[in-house]
């Protein structure tokens, strides 16, 4: 009993944690582009410019910690690509869940999600897209590197990531993301959906949203030979 009153009382805390306005929100998405650059410096992680070139990414960061009691966490930001190849407002996802199981540790990870066509977009409109069961490859795997030299029919989802820590466990789940409403709300003063954000166009990018896109665009050129 004692345990589980520790596990709930942790579980309040990060939950507090989420109360945001939209300074918080911007800040949010400048944090996410910092871990972008710092994939995209390592040679072995980083997404390739090809891939990048596709229609839409999401960003996230996503925490696992737990004694016992396990909280699984984060958040991001998704961006499509409009007619023009150019990039648009960005919506927020949320990951969260809280499971029972023996572990222990911590770990951080910050994802890059690329969706690789039109119809993966469309994913993102899903109540729990869960891009660990769509994606047919991950950064570090030779499949997802050479992406842009392979044969092989195009992937729905590449899955790009960057650990830090250690977490070890039973009660470990698979990745999936729903759009954060409330976030979304908060951060363009109204309500949307994710449609009208992403496909729609109700809200132009703001600044931090432009500023992510600038670094998407500079990634996605071709090194000079």
């Amino acid at each position: 009993m004692k345990t589980l009153t520790i596990g709930l009382l942790v579980l309040g805390f990060v939950s507090s944690t989420f109360a945001v306005d939209k300074v918080a929100l911007d800040n949010r998405i400048r944090t996410l582009t910092g871990k972008f650059e710092e994939l995209q410096s390592k040679p072995d992680k980083c997404v390739p410019a090809e891939t990048l070139r596709k229609e839409g990414i999401l960003l996230l960061d996503r925490t696992k910690a737990g004694l016992v009691f396990g909280y699984h966490g984060g958040g991001g930001v998704a961006m499509v690509k409009d007619a023009k190849g150019k990039w648009g407002p960005a919506g927020f996802m949320s990951a969260n869940e809280g499971s029972f199981g023996v572990q222990i540790g911590g770990e951080q990870t910050f994802f890059a999600i690329l969706l690789m066509s039109t119809n993966a977009t469309q994913m993102l409109l899903d109540r729990k897209f869960e891009f660990g069961g769509e994606a047919r490859g991950t950064a570090g795997d030779s499949s997802a590197v050479e992406e842009g030299k392979s044969a092989a029919p195009e992937r729905t989802v590449l899955v790009y990531d960057s650990r830090k820590g250690f977490y070890g466990g039973a009660a470990i789940k698979g990745g999936s993301v729903s759009p954060d409403d409330e976030a979304n709300r908060i951060y363009y003063q109204q309500y949307l959906t994710m449609k009208e954000i992403l496909f729609e166009k109700k809200v132009k990018p703001t600044d931090a949203a432009s500023e992510l896109a600038k670094k998407l665009t500079e990634h996605s050129k071709s090194p000079k030979k």
